[in-house]
């Protein structure tokens, strides 16, 4: 990857959480860029900062040194009110559980997200892209997994991020609505950098660009995905893939 084409980019994360006896540090060390349009995909064994990473990035969370940069900006160490700006501007979130209003409909649900920002996308072409023109009347209770998920997807889009970071988007999703799910996130890929975390090694392989792999805090490898899935450098990878661990 040209490190000048790089829209997101992480230097020497670290992180940590506790303190004495409970110390634990969560992101050893984390360098990897993401180019503007692409989706990488951060796999890796449970406890390894998956989430982690995607929660810094996402200004959930606090880091305790290195580098975040996002279309030029530098996020880690951001005043909260800049911090607010950022996560308003750059960022959508699609949660593994799906936040919704439960006393709002689809197209209140979605409208409460528009309310953030100053440029938010058409109301009518969210939904008709989403799936969900039909549905838009109802309550989150009505809808099935799948149209909850794309919902999600809607309320993380209608603040036209440029940024979409998304943490297990499908894992609560039967294998039809998964596939839905992945059709849309590849068709987003054409306007939006995303970063996802999930366990699905097959659903990586299908939808990413770059695959990132956690082991124990550290990113073991980092490159094209079709490399990752084939033809690993790592022994910890290649186990991971064969699944001798994880």
């Amino acid at each position: 990857m040209r490190r000048q084409d790089m829209y997101l980019e992480v230097k020497d994360l670290k992180k940590s959480y506790g303190e004495g006896g409970g110390y634990v540090q969560v992101l050893k060390g984390i360098t990897a860029g993401v180019e503007q349009g692409e989706m990488c995909v951060i796999q890796g064994t449970s406890g390894s900062g998956k989430s982690t990473l995607l929660n810094c990035i996402g200004g959930l969370d606090t880091v305790d040194s290195g580098s975040i940069v996002v279309d030029g900006q530098e996020v880690a160490g951001l005043n909260s009110k800049a911090l607010s700006n950022y996560r308003r501007e750059k960022l959508g979130f699609i949660f593994q559980f799906y936040n919704l209003v439960p006393n709002l409909t689809v197209k209140e649900n979605i409208q409460i997200c528009q309310y953030l920002t100053k440029n938010p996308l058409n109301m009518e072409e969210l939904l008709q892209v989403l799936g969900l023109t039909e549905h838009q009347n109802k309550f989150p209770a009505q809808l099935s997994g799948g149209q909850q998920q794309r919902l999600c997807i809607a309320r993380a889009m209608a603040v036209s991020p440029s940024v979409l970071l998304m943490d297990e988007p499908a894992s609560a999703l039967d294998p039809i609505s998964t596939a839905k799910v992945e059709e849309l996130i590849h068709e987003l890929k054409e306007q939006y950098t995303i970063v996802i975390v999930t366990h699905n090694m097959q659903q990586a392989a299908r939808v990413s660009d770059k695959t990132a792999f956690f082991y124990l805090g550290q990113m073991v490898e980092f490159d094209d995905t079709k490399k990752i899935f084939t033809n690993p450098e790592k022994v910890e990878t290649q186990n991971y893939i064969t699944g001798r661990f994880g």
